[in-house]
Formats: structure tokens, C-alpha cells, sequence
């Protein structure tokens, strides 16, 4: 596989991911103006997504913040939500563990819902990739991505408070949401899994620090490995 196959990968997989930037900017700008009004100072903010670059994760740990939950509690509930990444890590494995120890590092720290649902799926499409050029793809999608989330959460987090409530943009985070989740939605276990948050999501939304929201995320998971597992069966 030649240098210049690579570049090309990588080329198409940046081509492939900037759509996402309409979404991202304004997510991350978001996020920088929450952090901020909950507390934390530029540094932190700035710190939270670098380390982290997980929005999910870093709005809910932020929210139960804001609600003064325990040290505990926000860290169960943003490693609850993230759980998510070790499914999209062992589903890489088929495409992307052949790669030597230094990239299978970076792309698991790039391994976010864009880079891997535009991945998987171009994977899905074209078996015949190599691993290298499965990785320069990756790597690609990741790059149009992950610098813009974290200049525009410091943009956020320096101009926020000058954000006229006229331009509200917390309208940006449901949005972003659905464009991420609405495409995985493939198998009867995605949108079991699915349902069951929304509606247990619904009947304890009263709880306090956002308690219901982590027991919904729970029983969703649950759900969607019985599911799983029953599919299993009835194909065997």
C-alpha cells in the first residue's frame, strides 16, 4: 500500500467529515459557554475537552455540576454515557487492529460518535480497504472534527457572555443529538435500546442530579443485549 493511497484515505475521510462541522461548532460553543456559567475556569473547560472530547459525556457531567451532585455521581454518570466508546472499540477491532500500537492509540482517543459511525460505515462499504488506508480514513474524518471542538468550546468559553439571547444556540444540542444517534438506528437492538431511554428517561425525569437519566441509559443497555442476544438465538 503506497504513501499516496494513504493520503488519498485520509483526504476523503476529511472530505467526508466536515459536514459535521455545522453541528460541531456551535455544540462545542455551547459547551464553553455552560462550562464557564457552571464554574469552571478556562483552563478547566479548555482541559475537559481536550482530555475528554466527548460532548455527551462533558454536558451531563457539567449539568449534574450545576446541580451540586456529588464528586461520585458525575463521574459515574459521564463514565455511564461513554460506555458507548468500548462498543464502538470492539467494533474497530475487525478493521483497525492491525494497526501498529502508536495509531490504535490515537484512534482511541479520536474514537467519537462521528468518527466512528462515518468509519464503521464506510468500512461496511468497502471491505477491500487496507488497514492502512482504513486508518488514514479514520484519522481523516477525526481531524475535520476534533480541532474545531476544541477551538470553538474556547470560543465559547471567551465569548459567551456577549451571545445575545436573541442567537441562542442551545437549540444546536438536540440537534446534534439526533444527527449522530438517528443514523446508528440500524438493528431491532438500536431501536429497542432506544425506546427504552426515551421512555424510562420519561417517567423519572423528576429524580434529582439527573439520577433518572442514568437509569434510563442503564436499562437501555440492558435492553439492547437481551435483544442482541435474542437475534442471536433466532438466526442460530
Amino acid at each position: 500500500m503506497t504513501a499516496a493511497t494513504d493520503k488519498s484515505a485520509f483526504w476523503m475521510g476529511l472530505r467526508d467529515g466536515l459536514p459535521f462541522v455545522f453541528i460541531v461548532v456551535p455544540f462545542a460553543i455551547l459547551f464553553g459557554v455552560v462550562a464557564i456559567d457552571a464554574g469552571l475556569s478556562l483552563a478547566q473547560t479548555l482541559g475537559f475537552t481536550i482530555l475528554v472530547i466527548a460532548g455527551a459525556a462533558q454536558f451531563a457531567a457539567v449539568q449534574l455540576m450545576l446541580d451540586n451532585a456529588a464528586i461520585g455521581f458525575v463521574l459515574l454518570a459521564a463514565l455511564a454515557v461513554n460506555l458507548r466508546m468500548a462498543m464502538y472499540s470492539a467494533a474497530l477491532v475487525p478493521y483497525l487492529g492491525a494497526a501498529p500500537l502508536w495509531q490504535r492509540a490515537l484512534i482511541s482517543y479520536l474514537n467519537f460518535d462521528q468518527s466512528y459511525m462515518m468509519s464503521i460505515a464506510k468500512f461496511e462499504e468497502t471491505p477491500e480497504m487496507s488497514v492502512p488506508d482504513r486508518t488514514a480514513y479514520f484519522l481523516g474524518v477525526a481531524t475535520a472534527i476534533a480541532p474545531l471542538w476544541c477551538v470553538a468550546t474556547l470560543v465559547g468559553a471567551l465569548v459567551g457572555k456577549a451571545i445575545p439571547e436573541a442567537f441562542a444556540i442551545d437549540f444546536v444540542l438536540p440537534i446534534a443529538f439526533l444527527s449522530m444517534v438517528a443514523p446508528m438506528l440500524r438493528t431491532l437492538a438500536h431501536v429497542a435500546a432506544a425506546l427504552v431511554s426515551i421512555a424510562v428517561s420519561m417517567v423519572l425525569i423528576g429524580l434529582p442530579s439527573g439520577s433518572g437519566l442514568l437509569i434510563a441509559a442503564l436499562c437501555a443497555m440492558g435492553t439492547g443485549v437481551m435483544v442482541e442476544s435474542w437475534m442471536e438465538r433466532a438466526r442460530g
